[in-house]
């Protein structure tokens, strides 16, 4: 494993062009009656949240339930994904695994696939672990996946998870690997760590997506790259309308807008409420489905959520085609 820094870059050159910027959403999993994955319904989804305005698709996160995954299904869907027409440089999936080579060959499998990148989160089974032994394993997957195309894009949930990557963690891996380490998205709810974030790495060519649509206009005030939501399986058009008016002065309104639904949806478990809001404009009960432990939104739930959605004014022109 080879951990001394390369030299460093110019910015221009450690920045990549074609990065993606804007709203991304983490794509909720469908299952059938089953609990297999449903790949046909994935890639009608998957569409629809491009045709909204996501600019990528973070198959494979928190709220796609991709650790109740194998490795083998994670792989098959991204080969499905990409031989439905799904654009690879749309797609950012999620790699990071508790075991090593897990995450190693999800990995590879990405960048072979010509993913724009991987939302990597640091294995998660072990608690209080050092830094040191963070960057080892990130510095591991890079030198074993070993293709220059690769660019990973930090995880940082601690709230589940319960191990978080610190500023100095994120400093030295910029310095050891300038062109891989791509940016970050912080889901740890805490402002003042995105905040801190931006301040330390943004003008570095490390790109911040905010974990929150809450968080959209201030992490693109303090120079972020946008969000990875999960509430964008529902409101991508909304959350993507901050994003392109942020300047303007509707942009405070816009995103109050956006925080009074994330407000209705945050009362209730995420995945199932969002594939319970899903079910029910789309007309499709079969979204419904969770994986175990998960367990669905009761029916009193899921039309208490709905009726106070539509007093936020949201709605949903759901057709996945």
């Amino acid at each position: 494993m080879g951990t001394s820094p390369q030299p460093e870059q110019p910015l221009a050159t450690r920045r990549d062009r074609d990065r993606i910027r804007g709203v991304m959403a983490p794509v909720l999993t469908p299952f059938r009656s089953d609990l297999s994955p449903d790949a046909p319904r994935l890639a009608r989804h998957c569409r629809w949240l491009l045709s909204q305005g996501c600019a990528g698709l973070a198959v494979f996160g928190t709220t796609s339930e991709a650790n109740s995954l194998s490795v083998e299904e994670r792989e098959s869907l991204l080969e499905h994904l990409v031989g439905e027409g799904i654009d690879p440089a749309t797609l950012l999936p999620g790699t990071g695994c508790s075991a090593l080579p897990d995450t190693v060959r999800l990995t590879r499998a990405a960048v072979h696939a010509g993913c724009a990148g991987v939302l990597m989160l640091p294995p998660f089974y072990y608690k209080a672990v050092s830094d040191e032994g963070l960057f080892r394993v990130f510095a591991e997957v890079i030198e074993r996946v070993g293709d220059a195309r690769l660019r990973v894009y930090l995880y940082h949930i601690p709230p589940v998870s319960q191990v978080g990557l610190s500023a100095n963690l994120v400093a030295r891996l910029l310095a050891a690997y300038p062109r891989a380490i791509a940016g970050m998205k912080d889901s740890s709810g805490d402002w003042n760590n995105t905040k801190a974030m931006l301040d330390a790495f943004a003008a570095r060519g490390f790109d911040v997506f905010a974990g929150s649509e809450r968080f959209l206009l201030a992490n693109l005030r303090g120079g972020g790259a946008g969000c990875i939501t999960a509430t964008a399986n529902v409101n991508a058009a909304a959350i993507t309308a901050v994003f392109e008016q942020w300047r303007t002065p509707a942009a405070d309104e816009l995103q109050q807008k956006l925080n009074d639904v994330r407000d209705a949806v945050e009362k209730y478990p995420a995945v199932a409420a969002l594939k319970a809001i899903v079910a029910h404009y789309s007309g499709d009960p079969a979204w419904r489905t969770v994986r175990p432990p998960l367990t669905e939104l009761p029916p009193a739930a899921t039309a208490s959520l709905v009726a106070e959605l539509r007093t936020c004014g949201f709605g949903m022109a759901f057709d996945e085609g």
